[in-house]
């Protein structure tokens, strides 16, 4: 029996598998975070139908889109960072 080591890279047979490039690509909607489009819809048609103000609904969703859109381009995961930094306490937080 002739033991073989193996490194980091190396491709053993038959312990390969293709894995699809979409289970590692973020979920975006319009290309915003998934979650955020939503949240953002959902705030901007509860000010458009609820409270009855049709165009600041509409631009809320505008611009708040448009920022989340922008901000996935630079980082796709930005929003799981974001929330992770906003609960993180700071070093010298009492």
């Amino acid at each position: 029996m002739i033991a073989q080591t193996f490194h980091a890279g190396q491709h053993i047979e038959g312990f390969e598998v293709p894995i699809h490039g979409s289970l590692g690509s973020p979920l975006l909607l319009g290309g915003a975070p998934r979650g955020l489009a939503i949240v953002n819809g959902t705030l901007a048609a509860a000010v458009g139908l609820g409270l009855q103000q049709w165009l600041a609904g509409l631009l809320l969703w505008a611009v708040g889109h448009s920022v989340a859109v922008m901000a996935a381009r630079r980082d796709p995961s930005f929003a799981p960072v974001l929330l992770r930094h906003i609960r993180q306490k700071g070093y010298f937080a009492c």
